[in-house]
Protein backbone atom coordinates (compact mmCIF):
# COMPACT_ATOMS: atom_id res chain seq x y z
CA UNK A 1 0.00 0.00 0.00
CA UNK A 2 1.96 2.87 -0.93
CA UNK A 3 1.28 7.15 0.28
CA UNK A 4 0.56 9.92 -2.15
CA UNK A 5 1.61 13.25 -1.43
CA UNK A 6 -0.12 16.47 -2.24
CA UNK A 7 2.04 18.34 0.10
CA UNK A 8 0.01 16.83 2.85
CA UNK A 9 -0.43 12.72 2.41
CA UNK A 10 -3.77 12.59 0.84
CA UNK A 11 -3.42 9.71 -1.22
CA UNK A 12 -2.90 5.62 -0.83
CA UNK A 13 -2.68 4.00 -3.92
CA UNK A 14 -3.29 -0.13 -3.96
CA UNK A 15 -1.86 -2.48 -5.89
CA UNK A 16 -3.84 -5.38 -5.04
CA UNK A 17 -7.99 -5.59 -5.93
CA UNK A 18 -8.87 -5.84 -2.35
CA UNK A 19 -5.31 -3.81 -1.37
CA UNK A 20 -2.31 -4.98 0.26
CA UNK A 21 -0.68 -4.17 3.41
CA UNK A 22 3.03 -3.02 3.58
CA UNK A 23 5.12 -4.72 6.08
CA UNK A 24 5.56 -1.53 8.03
CA UNK A 25 4.33 0.24 10.76
CA UNK A 26 2.01 2.43 8.60
CA UNK A 27 -0.29 -0.69 8.42
CA UNK A 28 -1.37 -0.56 11.93
CA UNK A 29 -2.96 3.05 11.10
CA UNK A 30 -6.72 3.29 10.78
CA UNK A 31 -7.57 3.34 6.90
CA UNK A 32 -11.06 3.93 5.64
CA UNK A 33 -12.27 1.09 3.42
CA UNK A 34 -13.06 2.91 0.64
CA UNK A 35 -11.77 2.70 -3.36
CA UNK A 36 -12.69 6.08 -5.17
CA UNK A 37 -11.01 8.69 -6.17
CA UNK A 38 -12.60 12.18 -6.11
CA UNK A 39 -10.18 15.20 -7.08
CA UNK A 40 -11.22 17.45 -4.82
CA UNK A 41 -11.71 15.36 -2.05
CA UNK A 42 -8.09 14.17 -2.99
CA UNK A 43 -6.44 17.81 -3.05
CA UNK A 44 -8.51 19.05 0.39
CA UNK A 45 -6.27 18.89 3.03
CA UNK A 46 -8.29 21.07 5.47
CA UNK A 47 -8.82 20.40 9.20
CA UNK A 48 -12.59 19.03 8.42
CA UNK A 49 -11.81 16.10 7.20
CA UNK A 50 -11.85 12.76 9.33
CA UNK A 51 -8.83 11.29 7.78
CA UNK A 52 -5.92 12.50 5.68
CA UNK A 53 -6.16 8.76 3.87
CA UNK A 54 -7.64 7.81 0.16
CA UNK A 55 -7.99 3.92 -0.98
CA UNK A 56 -7.28 3.75 -5.19
CA UNK A 57 -6.68 0.98 -7.39
CA UNK A 58 -3.72 0.82 -9.68
CA UNK A 59 -6.42 0.29 -12.42
CA UNK A 60 -7.56 3.61 -12.23
CA UNK A 61 -3.82 5.38 -12.18
CA UNK A 62 -4.18 7.04 -15.80
CA UNK A 63 -7.62 8.36 -15.00
CA UNK A 64 -6.32 9.72 -11.70
CA UNK A 65 -3.31 11.03 -13.24
CA UNK A 66 -4.84 13.53 -15.36
CA UNK A 67 -7.15 14.15 -13.13
CA UNK A 68 -5.04 15.52 -10.76
CA UNK A 69 -2.65 17.37 -13.35
CA UNK A 70 -6.18 19.07 -14.53
CA UNK A 71 -7.00 20.14 -11.08
CA UNK A 72 -6.99 23.65 -10.60
CA UNK A 73 -5.48 25.39 -8.40
CA UNK A 74 -2.04 23.62 -9.05
CA UNK A 75 -0.94 21.52 -6.95
CA UNK A 76 3.09 21.79 -6.08
CA UNK A 77 4.00 18.68 -6.22
CA UNK A 78 2.46 15.11 -5.84
CA UNK A 79 4.61 11.93 -4.67
CA UNK A 80 2.63 8.44 -6.22
CA UNK A 81 3.73 4.79 -5.45
CA UNK A 82 2.08 3.11 -8.97
CA UNK A 83 2.48 -0.29 -10.50
CA UNK A 84 6.70 -0.18 -11.91
CA UNK A 85 6.02 -0.77 -15.63
CA UNK A 86 3.18 2.40 -15.76
CA UNK A 87 5.96 4.17 -13.56
CA UNK A 88 8.44 3.59 -16.29
CA UNK A 89 5.98 4.41 -19.13
CA UNK A 90 5.13 7.76 -17.41
CA UNK A 91 9.27 8.48 -17.64
CA UNK A 92 9.65 6.91 -20.71
CA UNK A 93 11.77 8.72 -23.19
CA UNK A 94 11.72 9.37 -27.32
CA UNK A 95 13.41 6.28 -28.38
CA UNK A 96 12.78 3.87 -25.18
CA UNK A 97 10.39 0.85 -25.91
CA UNK A 98 7.76 1.79 -23.48
CA UNK A 99 7.54 5.41 -25.09
CA UNK A 100 3.72 6.04 -25.29
CA UNK A 101 0.97 8.12 -25.47
CA UNK A 102 1.31 8.16 -21.81
CA UNK A 103 4.90 9.50 -21.62
CA UNK A 104 4.10 12.36 -24.06
CA UNK A 105 0.92 13.36 -22.42
CA UNK A 106 2.17 13.15 -19.23
CA UNK A 107 5.82 14.45 -19.48
CA UNK A 108 3.98 17.60 -21.63
CA UNK A 109 1.77 18.59 -18.03
CA UNK A 110 4.31 17.86 -15.82
CA UNK A 111 8.27 17.03 -14.61
CA UNK A 112 8.63 13.32 -14.26
CA UNK A 113 10.95 11.95 -11.25
CA UNK A 114 11.61 8.12 -11.41
CA UNK A 115 11.89 8.11 -7.38
CA UNK A 116 12.23 4.44 -6.19
CA UNK A 117 11.70 0.96 -6.73
CA UNK A 118 8.98 -0.94 -4.26
CA UNK A 119 9.27 -4.73 -4.38
CA UNK A 120 6.24 -6.38 -4.59
CA UNK A 121 7.67 -8.52 -1.72
CA UNK A 122 7.50 -5.57 0.65
CA UNK A 123 3.67 -6.14 0.73
CA UNK A 124 1.35 -8.64 2.96
CA UNK A 125 0.43 -10.72 0.97
CA UNK A 126 2.34 -9.84 -2.24
CA UNK A 127 1.11 -8.82 -5.23
CA UNK A 128 2.20 -10.08 -8.82
CA UNK A 129 3.75 -7.00 -10.09
CA UNK A 130 6.88 -4.54 -8.67
CA UNK A 131 5.56 -1.20 -7.64
CA UNK A 132 7.23 2.40 -7.87
CA UNK A 133 7.34 5.49 -6.55
CA UNK A 134 7.29 8.82 -8.93
CA UNK A 135 6.89 12.38 -8.30
CA UNK A 136 4.87 14.95 -10.70
CA UNK A 137 5.55 18.38 -10.53
CA UNK A 138 2.72 20.27 -12.89
CA UNK A 139 4.35 22.80 -15.48
CA UNK A 140 4.10 26.44 -14.09
CA UNK A 141 2.95 27.95 -16.59
CA UNK A 142 0.90 25.48 -18.49
CA UNK A 143 1.98 25.17 -21.55
CA UNK A 144 0.35 27.11 -24.03
CA UNK A 145 -1.39 24.53 -25.90
CA UNK A 146 -5.01 22.96 -26.51
CA UNK A 147 -4.35 19.84 -25.09
CA UNK A 148 -7.74 18.15 -26.58
CA UNK A 149 -6.33 18.68 -29.73
CA UNK A 150 -2.48 18.26 -28.65
CA UNK A 151 -3.94 14.53 -27.37
CA UNK A 152 -5.73 14.15 -30.50
CA UNK A 153 -2.55 14.08 -32.60
CA UNK A 154 -0.57 12.02 -30.39
CA UNK A 155 -3.44 9.48 -30.35
CA UNK A 156 -3.22 9.41 -33.97
CA UNK A 157 0.66 9.23 -33.95
CA UNK A 158 0.32 5.99 -31.30
CA UNK A 159 -2.09 4.17 -32.69
CA UNK A 160 0.39 2.65 -35.14
CA UNK A 161 3.83 3.93 -33.41
CA UNK A 162 6.02 1.65 -35.16
CA UNK A 163 4.80 2.88 -38.62
CA UNK A 164 6.44 6.15 -40.02
CA UNK A 165 3.97 9.06 -39.97
CA UNK A 166 3.32 9.12 -43.65
CA UNK A 167 2.29 5.52 -43.29
CA UNK A 168 -0.35 7.03 -40.44
CA UNK A 169 -1.47 9.71 -42.21
CA UNK A 170 -2.34 7.87 -45.58
CA UNK A 171 -4.93 5.91 -43.75
CA UNK A 172 -8.03 6.66 -45.15
CA UNK A 173 -10.09 6.93 -41.49
CA UNK A 174 -7.22 9.05 -40.47
CA UNK A 175 -7.72 11.07 -43.53
CA UNK A 176 -11.06 11.21 -43.17
CA UNK A 177 -10.82 12.11 -39.54
CA UNK A 178 -9.27 15.36 -40.47
CA UNK A 179 -11.61 15.80 -43.51
CA UNK A 180 -14.66 15.93 -40.95
CA UNK A 181 -12.77 18.05 -38.46
CA UNK A 182 -11.52 20.62 -41.53
CA UNK A 183 -15.46 20.67 -42.43
CA UNK A 184 -16.41 21.22 -39.19
CA UNK A 185 -14.13 23.87 -37.75
CA UNK A 186 -14.86 25.94 -41.23
CA UNK A 187 -18.85 25.88 -40.61
CA UNK A 188 -18.67 26.93 -37.00
CA UNK A 189 -16.19 30.16 -38.87
CA UNK A 190 -18.66 30.27 -41.20
CA UNK A 191 -21.67 30.57 -38.48
CA UNK A 192 -19.85 33.35 -37.26
CA UNK A 193 -20.49 35.71 -40.39
CA UNK A 194 -23.27 38.07 -39.26
CA UNK A 195 -24.26 38.52 -42.69
CA UNK A 196 -26.64 35.10 -44.25
CA UNK A 197 -25.52 35.74 -47.65
CA UNK A 198 -21.84 34.70 -47.29
CA UNK A 199 -22.87 31.91 -44.86
CA UNK A 200 -22.73 29.18 -47.74
CA UNK A 201 -19.70 26.24 -47.02
CA UNK A 202 -16.46 27.40 -48.22
CA UNK A 203 -14.67 24.38 -50.85
CA UNK A 204 -13.37 22.22 -48.77
CA UNK A 205 -9.22 21.55 -49.99
CA UNK A 206 -7.67 18.25 -50.29
CA UNK A 207 -6.42 17.22 -46.69
CA UNK A 208 -4.62 14.31 -48.49
CA UNK A 209 -2.49 16.81 -50.28
CA UNK A 210 -2.29 18.99 -47.74
CA UNK A 211 -1.04 16.11 -44.84
CA UNK A 212 1.53 15.29 -47.62
CA UNK A 213 2.94 18.31 -48.45
CA UNK A 214 2.76 19.20 -44.55
CA UNK A 215 4.79 15.59 -43.69
CA UNK A 216 7.29 16.57 -46.58
CA UNK A 217 7.60 20.49 -45.55
CA UNK A 218 8.45 20.02 -42.33
CA UNK A 219 10.73 16.46 -42.74
CA UNK A 220 8.78 14.10 -40.12
CA UNK A 221 7.27 12.07 -42.66
CA UNK A 222 9.35 9.51 -42.56
CA UNK A 223 10.02 9.57 -38.95
CA UNK A 224 8.46 6.96 -36.41
CA UNK A 225 6.31 8.35 -33.27
CA UNK A 226 8.44 6.56 -30.82
CA UNK A 227 11.23 8.89 -32.05
CA UNK A 228 9.55 11.85 -31.82
CA UNK A 229 10.02 14.13 -28.62
CA UNK A 230 8.01 16.74 -27.02
CA UNK A 231 9.01 19.76 -29.28
CA UNK A 232 8.59 17.77 -32.11
CA UNK A 233 5.20 16.90 -31.94
CA UNK A 234 4.59 19.99 -30.66
CA UNK A 235 6.22 21.47 -34.42
CA UNK A 236 3.73 19.04 -35.88
CA UNK A 237 0.44 20.50 -34.82
CA UNK A 238 1.43 23.67 -35.34
CA UNK A 239 2.46 22.77 -38.91
CA UNK A 240 -1.26 21.23 -39.25
CA UNK A 241 -2.87 24.05 -37.79
CA UNK A 242 -1.34 26.56 -39.94
CA UNK A 243 -2.59 24.38 -43.06
CA UNK A 244 -6.15 24.83 -41.04
CA UNK A 245 -5.90 21.25 -40.12
CA UNK A 246 -6.88 20.35 -36.82
CA UNK A 247 -7.56 16.92 -33.98
CA UNK A 248 -10.57 17.98 -32.29
CA UNK A 249 -14.19 18.06 -33.58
Amino acid sequence: MGRMFLNSPTEINSPQRNGAVLKHPLHRSSLPPESSFNTRRLLDTSSSRKSPWRISRYQISSPLVFKLLAHKPRFRCAVLMVQREFALRLCAKAGDELYCRLSVNTQLLSKVDHLMKVSKNSFRPPPKVDSSVVRLEPMHPPPPVNFIEWDGLVRLCFNRKNKTLSAIFRQKPVLQLMSDNLKTHLAMAGGMNDNPAEEAMPEVPDVKEIVNSVLEDSGYGEQRSTKLELDDFMALLAKFNERGLHFSG
